[in-house]
């Protein structure tokens, strides 16, 4: 078998772009007509660049390749142009390249990937929402906790057990910093009031993007304890494992974080250090589903358990939910709300999930297809802003009403 075509889609998401602005899908074609799809998600630079991206690394390390051969792809990619090193970009081609052979190789042979990368552990997924308020006029608004308190009941009657939010932003290029007495506050009463709310029913995930320094971390750290939340998420930012694990020792709120690492090292650091015991990689950056199972034993010697991350597209979705149906130390999966509006449309059949859970599908490769008609729709992309995007100023003590990425505007 060997793998001879390759075709990026930049997917323009429609608004409120829950998920990101766009989503990069790739297929690849064999020359025995099997074809499997893979999700990039690499958000430094615009989705031409990484277009052209795909295709290089397609040509060079791919094209005429068996799909089966994933180390062998693992490593010539990720010593690309003689690094031997974690690049985030690199990582987030190769992981959708990854991620598309699975599907080819679980195709070929009849079966769902996680049959074939240890075999399934997990009949149904337990699974958290982020928390998207709406105000009477139809827009999120993610600052108002009585709105958050009213999605926080109706997440609940859905059947989500665990709901998160993150509501001491917004996230500056400039972070760390160290938050205001009002930030820290209005963090406590969140939790405080959708505590009250949902009591012992759904865990609590406080959620942040790495904008603090240890010492103020520490600091909000110490104002949530009483509200008992299942993580604390990424309160520094990423690339120091020594001032994560600060934090770590200093609150009783296990830490989570991953979603910007990538590659069994990066993970290895966190753990080594005891920074976190939640990890949360997204398998459409870290290297794909086999470097996320690594990472998951990894986290086993460590009793860490893994709740993979997902802000971005269903097909990337869809290889975590192999991994972690093959996962013993699984937790929890980070779920689109219940896997409506577009993350249903651009998929023939959407996303199972009941009752709280994602039903892992039982059928072979990834278990999805997309709809080529509704990729084709809505590609390619023309806006100019990235997935996701950070206020480009300084932390503002007073002023803490600057665009951050849950307030994008339109194209």
């Amino acid at each position: 078998m060997k793998v001879v075509s390759c075709e990026p889609y930049v997917v323009a998401t429609p608004p409120p772009h829950v998920g990101g602005m766009y989503w990069i899908f790739v297929k690849l074609g064999t020359a025995c007509g099997v074809e499997g799809i893979g999700e990039v998600y690499a958000a430094s630079f615009h989705p031409q660049v990484m277009k052209a991206a795909i295709e290089d690394v397609f040509e060079r390390y791919l094209k005429g390749k068996d799909p089966h051969h994933i180390e062998r792809l693992y490593r010539e990619a990720y010593s690309s142009g003689f690094t031997q090193r974690a690049d985030l970009t690199m990582m987030g081609v190769l992981s959708g390249l990854e991620i598309a052979c699975w599907d080819i190789i679980g195709k070929a042979v009849g079966k769902p990937v996680y049959e074939l990368i240890g075999g399934k552990v997990h009949d149904k997924l337990r699974t958290y929402t982020y928390l998207y308020p709406c105000d009477a006029d139809g827009n999120y608004n993610y600052d108002n906790v009585e709105l958050a308190v009213e999605c926080a009941l109706e997440n609940k009657a859905l059947g989500f057990t665990a709901l998160k939010f993150d509501p001491a932003g917004p996230y500056t290029a400039y972070s760390g910093h160290m938050l205001s007495l009002e930030a820290m506050e209005k963090s406590a009463i969140f939790c405080q009031r959708i505590r009250e709310v949902v009591g012992n029913d759904c865990d609590l995930l406080f959620g942040t993007h790495g904008q603090m320094t240890p010492a103020s971390a520490i600091r909000l750290a110490k104002r949530l304890e009483p509200y008992d939340p299942l993580w604390f998420e990424e309160p520094v930012p990423p690339g120091q494992s020594e001032a994560m694990a600060r934090v770590a020792a200093q609150t009783s709120i296990p830490i989570a974080t991953g979603e910007r690492l990538t590659t069994k090292y990066e993970f290895h650091d966190l753990l080594s250090h005891g920074a976190a015991s939640i990890l949360q990689m997204n398998l459409s950056r870290v290297g794909g589903i086999l470097e996320g199972k690594k990472i998951a034993a990894l986290a086993e010697v460590h009793y860490a358990q893994i709740a993979p991350h997902l802000y971005n597209g269903p097909v990337g979705a869809a290889a975590s939910i192999q991994l972690a149906t093959a996962t013993p130390n699984f937790l929890i999966q980070e779920s689109i709300g219940t896997w409506g509006g577009f993350h249903a449309e651009v998929l023939q059949e959407k996303i199972e999930w009941r009752d709280g859970y994602v039903i892992p599908s039982s059928k072979p490769g990834l278990g999805i297809e997309l709809d080529m008609a509704v990729v084709k729709a809505h590609s390619p992309y023309t806006g100019k802003v990235l997935h996701l995007s950070m206020n480009p100023t300084p932390y503002d003590y007073k002023d803490q009403s600057g665009t951050d990425w849950k307030h994008m505007p339109e194209q």
